[in-house]
């Protein structure tokens, strides 16, 4: 059976707030005093062009179809001499997570000869710290991650490596659950202060408390400590395939592997802004507390470091009716307000920094990219407070740019900034939560990435196939990349699963993959390293009901 995909219409992208964007970057982006720095360039990699182009793309797997079965191509872009890489995220459960050995390698394997038959550049791999140093600390266990990495080889597709220094799933119960290190999950329970907490004393395990990341708390060791020697030794383990198979090493920061609190529990956030839901401080285990109680003495305040703001109200309360975060008068907007929100945010970035730092010595003149990601918090952007991102750790309001010094962070030390939320629209969210603003928050956030000269690696929310999602994030690359002598972007697309693979979805999705891959003429290269064959494209189109994911 053969899917005809119908040619791409051309397509343009006007942003209509040119003008507030060069006002936010005049009132707000100079707030902050210029900071000189150097940092590698092999990020850059795709020079602009603005003439429109043709591409024709002949999808087959020989020199010539043996039925004339080939997909047709007519791209009319206003884009690029070279475009965007796509990768493609692999399914969490890709290791398995008591065996540490690889799942449904046949499986794997034709999907991996699809996605290259597609012209998709690699893909991207979740590394769980809970299942490689799952027993004893220093004792690593690379065994499934190393045989998806050569089947990844043979395919000629790239690896991101995600160091996933989180939990993921909401319990035991859950099939899809992958904890912590036992022996980490131990020292919480000698010491529960290990795990953040609110100011109701509920604890938050995703991810190790960063109020002691540089004490000695994980049997002698520090967690950046623990981070680090990680890191240090899958460079070690993969050297050989660093710089040719392992392209890029994204490092965990936080829950869900973004640089923030866990406001709310990570299953939670994708649904949140259903119930607008403001978030909790994460600053009570003792280790907060007695960095926020250090720094209010320090500016001869001790009253201001006993605790979070007051008047935060509950989670889920309209925040124009909480003392804190009300527009007219709120608490956030005084000085006390200011002083907490300065150290909340200041410990996150410091936190981030000292990961940074590590990552750029353990993978200097290793040729691979390094990138961390942040939380795509949109849910109160039209708020003037910006309450669920202030929560989060992002001192973001009206009155002040809480990202750029994220980027500037990550641009000193040589990090892609990566973020979610790409496909994602104003007009359809509105509708649902009218003080959202998805491509406000990420507006801003590829602002502040171009004024720190940072390349970019995109995601989607979620895995929609429709192609206006699809236009939605090459618009948001053309914004991005407008008027830019050269651009680094990248997409990772999320995730390889059954619906990936159907005959309705995997149409739309290859037509992505051209529109943001090369210009020139593209065609497929299956000189694999194995003897498996297929006779021509119109296989891929029964991969819907070849594959099938459980």
């Amino acid at each position: 059976m053969l899917i005809a995909c119908p040619s791409t219409p051309s397509f343009s992208v006007s942003f209509g707030c040119k003008r507030a964007a060069q006002s936010c970057i005049s009132n707000r982006l100079t707030r902050f005093p210029s900071v000189v720095f150097t940092r590698p360039h092999h990020h850059r990699q795709s020079l602009l062009c603005f003439k429109p182009f043709s591409i024709t793309s002949r999808l087959n797997s020989s020199s010539s179809s043996q039925n004339g079965d080939d997909f047709m191509y007519e791209l009319q872009l206003g884009g690029w001499q070279e475009g965007s890489s796509v990768f493609v995220k692999l399914p969490v459960d890709v290791v398995d997570p008591t065996e540490g050995q690889l799942r449904r390698p046949m499986l794997i394997t034709h999907s991996f000869r699809a996605l290259a038959l597609a012209g998709v550049k690699g893909v991207v791999l979740e590394i769980w710290w809970g299942l490689v140093e799952r027993e004893a600390p220093g004792v690593y266990n690379w065994k499934g991650y190393m045989e998806l990495i050569k089947l990844a080889k043979r395919f000629r597709l790239e690896v991101r490596a995600v160091m996933a220094f989180h939990q993921f799933g909401t319990g035991p119960a859950d099939p899809y659950w992958i904890s912590l290190p036992h022996w980490v999950h131990e020292e919480i329970q000698k010491n529960p202060d290990l795990a953040y907490s609110d100011r109701f004393g509920r604890r938050n395990k995703e991810y190790i408390s960063l109020g002691c990341d540089t004490l000695p708390v994980l049997r002698g060791r520090s967690p950046i400590q623990a981070y680090a020697d990680f890191l240090r030794n899958f460079r070690d383990t993969f050297r050989p395939l660093l710089g040719a198979i392992i392209t890029g090493i994204q490092v965990g920061m936080g829950p869900s592997g973004e640089l923030r609190y866990p406001c709310c529990p990570s299953e939670k956030l994708t649904w949140a802004w259903r119930s607008h839901e403001l978030g909790e401080f994460q600053c009570y285990d003792k280790y907060m507390l007695a960095s926020l109680n250090a720094s209010a003495r320090g500016i001869g305040m001790p009253g201001w470091g006993n605790g979070g703001p007051i008047g935060a109200s509950n989670l889920m309360q309209d925040p124009e009716r909480t003392d804190f975060f009300r527009t007219d008068s709120g608490t956030w907007n005084t000085p006390y307000g200011k002083f907490f929100l300065e150290w909340y945010s200041a410990m996150l970035l410091l936190h981030g920094e000292r990961i940074c730092k590590e990552a750029e010595a353990i993978f200097r003149g290793k040729d691979v990219i390094t990138s961390a990601k942040v939380a795509g918090i949109y849910w109160h952007y039209d708020i003037k407070s910006h309450p669920s991102e202030l929560t989060a750790g992002y001192y973001n309001t009206s009155t002040r740019d809480g990202y750029l010094p994220i980027a500037r962070m990550f641009g000193q030390y040589g990090f892609t900034l990566c973020c979610t939320g790409f496909e994602m629209q104003d007009v359809k969210e509105k509708k649902r939560n009218p003080i959202s603003s998805p491509e406000g928050f990420l507006g801003q956030l590829l602002l502040a990435a171009r004024v720190c000269d940072v390349p970019l690696e995109g995601e989607n929310h979620e895995t929609t196939f429709d192609d206006e999602s699809f236009q939605q994030v090459l618009k948001m690359l053309k914004f991005y990349s407008r008027g830019l002598e050269k651009h680094s972007f990248s997409f990772n697309f999320g995730r390889m699963e059954k619906s990936l693979f159907n005959e309705h979805n995997w149409p739309s999705f290859v037509r992505f993959v051209k529109q943001m891959s090369d210009a020139n003429t593209f065609r497929a290269n299956l000189g694999f390293e194995d003897d498996m064959h297929w006779s021509s494209m119109s296989g891929v189109g029964k991969i819907g009901t070849a594959f099938a994911f459980c």
